[in-house]
């Protein structure tokens, strides 16, 4: 009987460090955060604890009167739709084109698609900055070479979402296709000759055969990059600082400027759980269609 007890305690031993960090970096620090949203803590909250007073949901209530907070929703919420869709779309059809070629060539492309994934994001920000500048940045430049242009890249509500956008999309690319470009050679080719010898075309065969083997795969790039897309930050910290007119203002960086920047703590830790609570909800929604779409 013991002997049993020992060998089913075996397996936890090993997840047990990962459980250990997994709650001292993770879990901890949410209950904290948690705790503090219900506080009024600021700068001087943190010399002296005694300073800091309960005011129950105050935070969360200020926050959705603050007009600076719902447009950081809005920003966030178009990020998620634009910005999802096109990097699994894009990653999904580099990934497929690639699959086809063995040679240098389509070796060198992943290369190409993957490089900007581990680039540093301030980095890359920081020259895409330049690219976008309106007076002598390359993009107006090779614009103008075709008679259009000047845009307003940054600089123009209208168009510094998506600029942004289209920054975050060409980075996020090569990681997820590489994931798709692993499950795609899973695909027995089997699959692919019997199709081929039915008469099936290169879309069917694309429609019934490699599309539903990397239903698994789709599933999961779709919920880390709305994962990601939820917590965007880099790209309008580096670029725009939220602006112009706080257009690009995502519900991360809303909450680094309260906290870091206006030292209200309280006041961030409720924004951000916020953002938690839409990523934990729009988690779920993509774990319950995924069983249904199994028929689970």
């Amino acid at each position: 009987m013991a002997k049993t007890l020992r060998d089913k305690l075996i397996p936890y031993t090993f997840v047990l460090p990962a459980l250990l960090l997994l709650a001292l970096f993770s879990l901890i620090p949410i209950f904290i955060a948690l705790i503090i949203s219900f506080t009024g803590l600021d700068i001087t909250g943190l010399g002296d604890w005694s300073q800091i007073k309960f005011i129950g949901l105050q935070n969360y209530t200020q926050l959705f009167h603050d007009s600076a907070f719902l447009q950081s929703i809005l920003n966030t919420g178009y990020y998620v739709i634009i910005g999802v869709p096109l990097v699994i779309l894009l990653s999904l059809t580099v990934a497929i084109l690639i699959n086809f070629g063995q040679n240098r060539f389509f070796r060198f492309m992943r290369l190409v698609f993957y490089t900007p994934s581990i680039t540093n994001t301030v980095a890359v920000a920081v020259v895409w900055t330049y690219m976008y500048n309106p007076s002598m940045g390359l993009l107006n430049n090779l614009f103008g070479k075709i008679g259009l242009g000047p845009f307003p890249w940054l600089s123009d509500p209208a168009t510094a979402k998506m600029s942004l956008i289209i920054l975050a999309v060409w980075k996020a690319i090569g990681l997820n296709m590489l994931i798709f470009l692993a499950a795609l050679q899973g695909i027995p080719e089997s699959l692919y000759e019997a199709a081929e010898l039915d008469g099936a075309g290169w879309w069917q065969q694309t429609r019934h055969i490699t599309l539903p083997s990397l239903s698994f795969s789709i599933f999961f790039v779709t919920v880390t990059t709305l994962i990601g897309w939820f917590q965007f930050f880099d790209e309008p910290f580096v670029m725009t600082k939220g602006g112009p007119l706080n257009s690009t203002n995502s519900v991360a960086l809303f909450v680094y400027q309260n906290g870091f920047q206006n030292s209200n703590f309280g006041y961030a830790a409720a924004g951000s759980f916020v953002m938690f609570t839409a990523i934990i909800i729009a988690t779920l929604v993509q774990f319950k269609l995924q069983k249904k779409q199994q028929g689970i």
